[in-house]
Formats: C-alpha cells, structure tokens, sequence
C-alpha cells in the first residue's frame, strides 16, 4: 500500500508514517518473543497493540483523503481489525486478564 500510494499518488508523507507504524507492529511482536521476562513480553505486546491502533488512524486519514477506494479500505482495515483483535486478546491474557 505504501509503495502504490508513492507510485500512483505521490504521497510521500502518509505511506511513510503508515509504513513506520504497520512495521512497528511486527517489531513489537518479534520484540515480544525474543523478550527476557513475561513482563517484557507484555509491555512488547501492548506496544504492537498500539501501533496497530495506529495504523488505523493513518488508514482512515489515506482513506478520507480519497487515495484509496471503499473497498480498499475495507480490505485493509479487516486484517488490521483481525490482528488487533489477536493482539489484545495476548495482552489481556498475558496480564491475566
């Protein structure tokens, strides 16, 4: 998606911050894994919880400013739904929640 958006739109700035932040996900979660202590992995974990939040606040500002479709948008947001749906349920269980 961020190299559609430099290539068709010329939209540097929005692909940019939402590359940061998908990527930061999978970091987290690789960060998380590779932790020390439970209490790594949580606080690892809650970040890609956060990233994912975000992700979706830059989804919705690429999608409000009309540079990718209804359909688009809705592809994309249901796997990051689906992620965030996993991700919170690991943070929750990792607290004992």
């Amino acid at each position: 998606l961020s190299r559609y958006l430099v290539d068709e739109h010329k939209e540097f700035t929005l692909s940019r911050e939402l590359l940061v932040a998908g990527t930061n996900i999978g970091k987290h979660v690789k960060e998380a894994v590779s932790g020390e202590s439970s209490e790594a992995f949580t606080v690892f974990m809650s970040k890609a919880l956060r990233r994912a939040d975000e992700t979706e606040y830059w989804l919705q500002l690429i999608h409000f400013a009309g540079l990718i479709n209804d359909r688009e948008f809705e592809s994309v947001e249901a796997d990051r739904k689906e992620l965030a749906k996993m991700l919170t349920k690991i943070v929750k269980t990792s607290k004992g929640l």
